[in-house]
């Protein structure tokens, strides 16, 4: 037991000292527990290197502070090892698993002439972690337009129409209007001589009305007056060339036409007797004998115009005869002949409905008409306003000559006969409308009844009304002859 003691005691002796040695050791090294971490790290590795690694690091520890080189730059033993350690990490860095990811690609029968066969296996490796960098290709621009203005001829020639259409839109436009101002202040004083209430717009009870024309289109306008005796008004029509438009323009050159002014007035029922007659250029004349409704039914054309009433030029559509010498007295031959140019057309009608109407079997009644006093003029380009004023006042001239001027007993005759035959040839082409619409009143009138005998609950009129509608049925059914045959 004391041989024991004795042991223990010389194995405590023995070690504490190498316990002092070693905590003087960790608190004279700062980095002890990174050396540490180090030396276990390279342990993984190459034993050799490991050796040479813990070598110096011992040397580093036992050797005094004093002896250390202050130069940072490793000896030729210290590159040696730390070469060999790189090499070493290098190749453990380099795993090499039992199946391959990318094998596949490595087949030289699959993939021939493929540049990552296994041939090429090292470039593979190093090109999987570089991409290859896009080739960049720069946009050829093209020259500037203003360098060629060759190429685009057509969109300029485009932009120059639209300019011209443009242009003239403006140009005409106030030229159109200038023209139609021009004229109602020639006639201004005129017009106010003759009617009470002139260029009725519907606002002349406010403070803003103006004496003006109403602007319909670009190249229409019109003015309204009334308050005169023998008519209920007249309208003043101002048509002329579309200006505006230059296709119109270029059009007129092929076929020239003129500004137009036309004056229809409204006769009262009692200011005229019932004829219809009209004074027209041959072209014009030929023209509304087929498109005017009452012309094509009452009139017949004169043959001999010219040498009968000496109006070269003019044709004659009249209903009466006494009518037509009535009124071509010698101040309208006169005008006729004066104004020959600016005169188009002069048409008097107790039967004015428009221009002919599609024939509708349908239609029941008879268009509804008017009777009126309608003038045509042209308004040439080189003519002045002033020498359009005594066409005015030959309209003014011929309302007074048709109050004035009443038929005879054969005229009226003639004129209530023509009517009559108008009226019967109506009747006639409508017979089967109206008389389908007849029987259709006649239908739902016999419906209306029956509703009403059903509604009532009295069973005796039931029964009568059922008796008559029976007797009305065999009445409408067609009777038989009954044959008798005679035996031989």
């Amino acid at each position: 037991m004391r041989i024991l003691t004795k042991v223990l005691a010389v194995a405590i002796l023995l070690v504490v000292p190498l316990f002092v040695v070693s905590a003087d050791n960790f608190e004279e090294n700062d980095f002890a527990e990174f050396e540490d971490f180090d030396d276990d790290e390279f342990i993984v590795g190459n034993g050799a290197g490991n050796e040479g690694f813990q070598q110096r690091g011992n040397q580093d520890r036992e050797g005094p502070p004093s002896v250390r080189s202050n130069d940072n730059t490793p000896s030729d033993d210290d590159n040696a090892d730390f070469a060999e350690i790189d090499a070493n990490d290098a190749d453990e860095a380099i795993v090499e698993d039992e199946e391959n990811e990318f094998e596949h690609f490595q087949d030289e029968e699959e993939f021939e002439g493929f540049p990552g066969t296994a041939n090429d296996q090292d470039d593979i490796k190093l090109s999987d972690t570089k991409k290859t960098e896009p080739k960049l290709t720069m946009a050829k621009v093209p020259m500037h337009f203003r360098t060629h203005w060759d190429s685009y001829w057509m969109e300029m020639l485009m932009l120059a129409g639209l300019l011209a259409y443009f242009a003239n839109y403006l140009f005409g436009n106030k030229k159109n209007s200038s023209i139609a101002n021009l004229w109602l202040s020639t006639h201004k004083s005129l017009l106010e001589d003759n009617f009470v209430l002139v260029g009725d717009d519907g606002k002349k009870e406010t403070q803003g009305s103006t004496l003006a024309f109403i602007k319909e289109s670009e190249s229409v306008y019109t003015l309204w007056c009334s308050g005169r005796t023998c008519c209920e008004g007249m309208l003043v029509e101002l048509k002329m060339i579309k200006r505006q438009d230059l296709v119109s323009l270029i059009a007129g050159i092929m076929k020239p036409v003129q500004d137009q002014l036309h004056i229809k007035v409204e006769l009262s029922q009692d200011a005229m007797d019932n004829y219809v007659f009209c004074i027209a250029t041959k072209k014009q004349a030929t023209k509304m004998f087929k498109e005017m409704s009452d012309l094509s039914k009452f009139c017949t054309l004169v043959n001999k115009t010219e040498e009968k009433f000496n109006i070269p030029g003019y044709s004659l559509l009249s209903e009466i005869a006494e009518a037509s010498s009535s009124l071509l007295d010698s101040r309208l031959i006169a005008a006729l002949n004066k104004y020959a140019p600016l005169i188009e057309y002069i048409h008097v009608s107790d039967q004015y409905c428009g221009p002919i109407q599609q024939e509708d079997s349908s239609a029941l009644k008879q268009p509804e008409v008017k009777r009126i006093l309608h003038c045509g003029f042209n308004i040439p380009a080189k003519t002045t306003m002033e020498e359009m004023k005594p066409l005015l006042v030959l309209v003014f001239y011929l309302m007074e000559r048709i109050k004035r001027f009443r038929l005879s007993k054969e005229g009226k005759a003639k004129s209530d006969k023509n009517r009559a035959r108008v009226e019967e040839e109506f009747m006639k082409n409508t017979h089967a409308a109206r008389a389908e619409a007849a029987a259709q009143r006649r239908e739902e009138k016999r419906k209306a009844e029956k509703e009403k005998i059903l509604a009532d609950d009295d069973p005796e009129k039931q029964r009568r009304w059922e008796e008559k509608e029976r007797k009305r049925l065999e009445k409408k059914r067609p009777k038989m002859k009954q044959l008798s045959i005679k035996a031989l």
